[in-house]
């Protein structure tokens, strides 16, 4: 057996081919592909909630801040 020649996933033994090297990394890449697709639903619910959690702070805040700031006019009449 020579530096190229080895036994194969298959059981065949023989030269490592460009056709056996691109399977295996259509392989690979399906594998992360689906890891990916899996994660992206999960960041996609997180990054939502807290969007939402941004938003609800920011409307507390500013109307907690208008109330302070808010001027009151008092008219008397005599």
């Amino acid at each position: 057996m020579t530096k190229l020649e080895t036994q194969l996933a298959d059981g065949r033994e023989g030269p490592i081919t460009r056709d056996d090297i691109e399977a295996k990394f259509r392989q690979l890449t399906a594998d992360v592909d689906d890891r990916a697709d899996a994660a992206k639903g999960t960041a996609v619910a997180i990054g939502a909630v807290i969007a939402a959690a941004v938003v609800l702070g920011v409307f507390i805040l500013g109307r907690s801040r208008g109330r302070k700031k808010t001027t009151v006019i008092e008219v008397r009449r005599y």
